[in-house]
């Protein structure tokens, strides 16, 4: 690079000859920087979603290219979060299309080492009939005299990455199930 093209490329110069003193235009922009484009550029189209992670439900951009998902940011017109996201919201592209995101069911067998993919039909029933089978052993009809009806045999623990409706429903199985031990991180 000449000394011409260094002295052209530099923003104090651009500003006096380009006639934007206050640097705040044209002149403020490098050759880098005005040949970017956004992420969002080569989106088909925008969902409008709400971020899975809390209840507070902010209001999410998702950009789609074809049948991926390129980008997530956060909903401008949101009433909940006017654009802005938190650093789990912020980081929901991950959720989707991370590298670390597993596609299968994988079980480890009791006191096993390695994890093995199974089908799903064969993980439901295994997770219905120990349900079934845990709520019978842990059944109270009546403790001290007084009618309880409940179990406790299992509890349930629900996560940030479940949105209010899906921790609801958890909340109304278990509840129906028998259980008291029911709690969620995301609990407002």
């Amino acid at each position: 690079m000449g000394v011409r093209q260094w002295i052209e490329g530099w923003p104090v110069y651009r500003q006096w000859t380009e006639k934007d003193p206050s640097g705040r235009g044209a002149a403020a922009k490098s050759r880098r920087s005005d040949s970017l484009r956004p992420r969002t550029d080569q989106a088909d189209r925008v969902v409008k979603s709400i971020c899975p992670y809390c209840a507070v439900g902010c209001g999410q951009n998702v950009y789609v290219s074809g049948e991926q998902v390129t980008q997530i940011e956060g909903d401008p017109d949101s009433p909940v979060s006017r654009g802005r996201l938190c650093p789990k919201g912020a980081a929901s592209l991950q959720l989707t299309t991370g590298s670390a995101r597993e596609h299968q069911v994988l079980y480890r067998r009791p006191y096993g080492t390695e994890w093995e993919p199974l089908d799903l039909d064969t993980a439901m029933d295994m997770i219905a009939e120990r349900t079934i089978a845990s709520r019978e052993r842990g059944w109270q009809w009546e403790v001290d005299g007084a009618r309880t009806r409940r179990t406790l045999g299992f509890a349930s623990l629900g996560g940030a990455t479940l949105d209010n409706e899906e921790n609801y429903l958890i909340k109304k199985l278990f509840t129906a199930l028998g259980a008291v031990q029911i709690e969620n991180q995301a609990r407002v």
